[in-house]
């Protein structure tokens, strides 16, 4: 069992800047492929960045050049730096892997762009 911890959702104006983490509560996290997903209201959950154990990342174009996926492996955890944020961003952010078949996501952070 795995549990993944998101934090640092928030209220922030265009244009501004939020740093997301997502925490494992166990080491073997630290091998696996994370992704950062966002759901809106009313609109389908969507991938918007993951990073392999290696280190790889990958973006959505909608995302392209202003987020950014890292991962601390000493800390279980995945960051998603998002600057230049705009109203459209706003969703529920949540972290996701796959460990030993098994998809665990985090309960979700709210993230809010006002115009």
């Amino acid at each position: 069992q795995v549990q993944l911890v998101e934090s640092g959702g928030g209220l922030v104006q265009a244009g501004g800047s939020l740093r997301l983490s997502c925490r494992a509560s166990r080491s073997s996290f630290s091998i696996n492929t994370v992704g950062w997903y966002r759901q809106a209201p009313g609109k389908q959950r969507e991938s918007v960045a993951t990073i392999s154990r290696f280190g790889t990342t990958s973006y959505s174009d909608a995302v392209k050049g202003r987020f950014a996926i890292s991962r601390d492996n000493a800390e279980n955890t995945v960051y998603l730096q998002m600057s230049s944020l705009k109203p459209e961003d706003t969703a529920v952010y949540s972290c996701n892997t796959i460990i030993g078949g098994w998809n665990y996501w985090g309960q979700g952070t709210q993230v809010t762009v006002s115009s």
